[in-house]
């Protein structure tokens, strides 16, 4: 398919998916009327759960998913969206003591668990750096750099690279690591180490410091030395401190949304040789997903085990937007047809079974029988408008600036 062809049939949808569906619902269900910023949680069939925390998660992702739609469309709706949510983060999310963020707040904005999450002051500084992009507000600038250096004073191995994953609310150490019930609790993850690449390169862009440009490329190598398995081109997923590797499940929607972080890390950094090596890494993983993670039905399964088990017979909304962004970034560097087909079968696997035609957004995901799981929150602190807005932004600036 022509580049011209993709930019008049694929492109209006994606458009109208991400501006009628996607922002059109956080605009109009999530704004807290009550107590400012947004809804800490929302139901499948759209009950608020009036005691629901606030996590910063939820909050630093709407921040930068508006902070991009404005940067992108230029609607005074999306800017109105992001200054909300950056005043809430600003006055309710920010540690005036230690610095830093807390992990949650309750819902009339007291602090809930105030514990230094590096995954969290990762997605703040992605966020904070996108609303300078977007609207030009020096303060945010100034806050993301305040982050940087804290996880660097902080977070930061000296000895054997990388980031630990959590500290107490005073930036000592703690042996409350993991994110969520579902991850193991180690010192250190390929989670966190991708976002907060992912943070860095965003800061980068508006703040080439020669330091951050230090660290960010550490990042990438620390990637590629230690978190992609040589072997099979899989993300490996915990560790302890020295990079032993605890666990040999694989993440698809880890696996194909790291393999365009990387190639965007690297290209923002603008060192030649690793990005070079970055693209070789960048297509394994991308192939050793497409040769093993899609269904037949062109949408992608969660994780299996290190022989290709599946564990978890559901496809949740995330891996399927990450697999549009994946799959078509591997066409850019490649021009091989197989992989336009696959971001393409992904957008056709969401459109047919993840959009939620009734309630709007998207479904939590499907069952294996591609039934939606209703059981799931549609807002929530996982249930964000980041993976499946980014991947909407990704499409359409690509097609936009590709030639």
């Amino acid at each position: 398919m022509q580049l011209s062809e993709l930019r008049t049939s694929w492109l209006p949808q994606v458009e109208k998916e991400v501006k009628d569906n996607i922002l059109a619902f956080w605009l109009k269900q999530t704004p807290d009327a009550e107590n400012g910023g947004f809804l800490g949680e929302i139901r499948s069939d759209l009950t608020v759960v009036d005691d629901a925390e606030k996590a910063l998660v939820l909050n630093t992702r709407i921040l930068w998913t508006f902070s991009s739609a404005y940067r992108i469309f230029k609607d005074p709706a999306y800017l109105e969206a992001a200054q909300r949510a950056y005043a809430y983060l600003t006055t309710y999310f920010t540690d005036r003591e230690y610095g830093g963020l807390f992990w949650s707040v309750d819902a009339k904005g007291k602090p809930a668990q105030t514990k230094k999450q590096v995954y969290g002051q990762a997605f703040a500084i992605y966020a904070y750096a996108e609303y300078f992009r977007a609207a030009g507000v020096p303060e945010a600038l100034d806050q993301a750099v305040e982050l940087f250096h804290l996880l660097e004073k902080y977070s930061f191995d000296p000895v054997h690279k990388g980031y630990v994953e959590a500290l107490s609310r005073s930036w000592e150490d703690t042996d409350d690591f993991s994110l969520s019930g579902k991850d193991l609790n180690e010192k250190k993850s390929m989670n966190t180490h991708l976002h907060v690449m992912e943070a860095y390169t965003n800061l980068y862009r508006v703040y080439p410091s020669k330091e951050l440009h230090g660290q960010l490329k550490g990042l990438i190598e620390v990637t590629l030395n230690h978190i992609v398995d040589g072997q099979s081109a899989h993300f490996l997923l915990f560790f302890d401190e020295a990079w032993h590797s605890k666990s040999d499940h694989v993440s698809y929607g880890h696996d194909i949304e790291g393999s365009w972080l990387l190639v965007e890390a690297a290209e923002v950094l603008g060192d030649s040789d690793l990005l070079e090596q970055v693209k070789i890494t960048a297509l394994r993983m991308a192939e050793a997903t497409y040769l093993e993670g899609i269904d037949e039905d062109g949408g992608l399964w969660n994780e299996a085990d290190s022989k290709g088990n599946l564990l978890d017979p559901d496809k949740d909304w995330w891996p399927q937007a990450e697999s549009v962004v994946g799959f078509y970034n591997a066409y850019q560097l490649t021009g091989e047809e197989k992989y336009l087909n696959a971001a393409l079968a992904s957008w056709k696997f969401i459109e047919d079974h993840i959009v939620d035609r009734e309630h709007g957004e998207w479904y939590w995901g499907v069952t294996r029988d591609r039934k939606p799981l209703t059981a799931q929150s549609k807002v929530s602190a996982w249930k964000c408008p980041y993976h499946n807005g980014r991947a909407c932004f990704e499409i359409i600036e690509r097609l936009h600036q590709a030639h």
